[in-house]
Order: structure tokens, then C-alpha cells, then sequence
């Protein structure tokens, strides 16, 4: 009975040390869900090709329901890296204490959002008092945080401002809202307006931007704290390697909306925590 249960016992030991090993061998990779899955996928599929050849390691992208999702899913070491909103990072860091931010586009160190309308009536945020507004998920940073921040900072308190709050989930719905006239306003990513212009994805000659935020730190890849600090330091030098005189890294810098990635640290983003404290977002 006894060398019946030894047997068995190492056997349980061995199969975990081989899940363990599997686990180790894929790198398990999300993003908070500021656009459509589809897009999401497409944005992801050739920077996860080209880490997967960096690191020689199999990385698999986990989608996931919504913003809270992705800070619960790292802050329980279920993924090992995400790319967040400078919210969603502050929310995963006050969690954890540990989570590590390895690198911003350029353009996150001072990062805008658009204020955006299809009434004609509409040429500035005093004129929409008392009209419909839309903001995007509740726990973005560009789609709802710092622009709510920056209202109380003129004295607009939104519930009280507007008629309607609406929150459309995404920055291409407040978009798709504010075009079919489901609100008279709303404020979206300034990077995600940017390529749906390009892409014909929105009628500028019916939507057009009335206003943008002050400037301000926001998206980042970031990785749990237990992961390995050897495969976290390379997965930092894989992203700043990224040259945008290389066509196919061209290519995944273009997705990225990234012109190329810089490092990041945590105190970039006192002032996201700041901002959601005074929002009462964080208790």
C-alpha cells in the first residue's frame, strides 16, 4: 500500500512538473478590449509571430470579456502580459504592488483624447449642457477617466451636465453611437479616431472633433512581477528593437499605431492614480 501510494504521489509530482513546464513554454498575452475582438486579433497576430521568434517560445493571445477581466487575469498570474490603459496599469500595480510596465508607444507619454459630434449645434463642451454625451468603457483611461478628469477640473460635473450618460464599451462604438445620432456627443482615444479616419470607418463629413484633452501618460505592455526577470528583460529588448526602416516591422509598428516603443516605470503614472482618486474610482 504504501509503495502503491509513493507511486502515485510521484506521479502527481511529475504530471504537475510537466504542466508547470508546458505553462512556462507559452507566453499568454492579452489587452484590455478597447476595440472589437476581430481587430484586437489582427492588431496582435504579426507582434505575436515576431515574439515568438525573439524569445523562441510559443505566445498565445487570451481574449478577455472586459477591463476588469484583464486586471484580474494578471494581477492571479492567469496571463503574463497585457497591454493596458495608464488606468487599467494603475488599478493592476495597486493590486499586485509588483506589476511591471516594460515599454509605451512614444506618443503615450503625452497622449490626448477627442471630444467628438455630429450636431451642428455643437462647437464646444459648454455647448452640450444639457444634451446626451457617451463615454467609452468605464475603466479606460482615454475613453472615460481622463476625460471626466479634465471636465471637473472646469467645473462640468457629467451626471449633472448632460441629459444622458451613455457608455459604449469601445472607442469605435462611441464612434458608430455618436455617427447614427444615438448621442449628441462623446469622447474616444484620439489614436483609434486617427485610424478610423484612415480606414473610412467613420463619415468625417457627418462626425467631425470639437475639442481635445490637456496631454497625459497612457498605454503600455505590462507584465506580472513573478514573471521570470531574464524573459521579462527580453521581451522589453524584442519591443525596443522594433525599427520602423525594417518593412516588417514596419508593418508591426503600423498596427500598433506606434511610430516605436520607449521605456515606461510606474511613477509615469502618479497622475492617472491621482485622477481616478478624485473621480472617486478608486477607493
Amino acid at each position: 500500500m504504501l509503495k502503491r501510494t509513493l507511486a502515485l504521489t510521484s506521479a502527481l509530482v511529475l504530471s504537475l512538473t510537466a504542466l508547470a513546464s508546458q505553462a512556462a513554454d507559452v507566453l499568454r498575452v492579452s489587452a484590455i478590449p478597447d476595440e472589437a475582438p476581430t481587430e484586437l486579433l489582427r492588431k496582435f497576430q504579426p507582434l505575436g509571430a515576431y515574439l515568438e521568434q525573439e524569445l523562441g517560445m510559443k505566445v498565445e493571445f487570451v481574449p478577455v470579456a472586459d477591463y476588469p477581466a484583464v486586471v484580474e487575469a494578471l494581477a492571479t498570474d492567469r496571463l503574463d502580459m497585457a497591454w493596458l490603459g495608464g488606468f487599467t496599469f494603475v488599478q493592476v500595480y495597486l493590486k499586485t504592488g509588483n506589476a511591471i510596465p516594460l515599454v509605451q508607444r512614444e506618443q503615450d507619454a503625452e497622449f490626448i483624447s477627442n471630444f467628438i459630434t455630429a450636431n451642428p449645434e455643437v462647437n464646444s463642451l459648454a455647448d452640450l449642457k444639457g444634451k446626451t454625451f457617451a463615454f467609452g468603457s468605464i475603466s479606460s483611461t482615454s475613453g472615460s477617466l481622463m476625460p471626466r478628469y479634465f471636465m471637473l477640473q472646469d467645473g462640468i460635473q457629467p451626471e449633472s451636465f448632460f441629459s444622458r450618460i451613455g457608455y459604449s464599451g469601445a472607442h469605435d462604438a462611441t464612434a458608430a453611437w455618436v455617427q447614427a445620432g444615438r448621442v449628441d456627443a462623446g469622447v474616444l482615444n484620439a489614436s483609434v479616431w486617427d485610424k478610423l479616419v484612415a480606414n473610412d470607418k467613420v463619415d468625417t463629413s457627418k462626425v467631425r472633433v470639437f475639442a481635445t484633452t490637456p496631454t497625459y501618460y497612457d498605454y503600455n505592455w505590462t507584465v506580472r512581477g513573478t514573471l521570470d526577470p531574464a524573459l521579462a528583460g527580453k521581451i522589453k529588448q524584442a519591443f525596443l528593437a522594433l525599427d520602423p526602416a525594417n518593412p516588417a516591422h514596419k508593418e508591426i509598428l503600423d498596427l500598433q499605431a506606434a511610430s516605436r516603443f520607449i521605456e515606461t516605470e510606474p511613477a509615469n503614472y502618479k497622475g492617472i492614480e491621482e485622477a481616478a482618486r478624485a473621480a472617486d474610482l478608486l477607493k
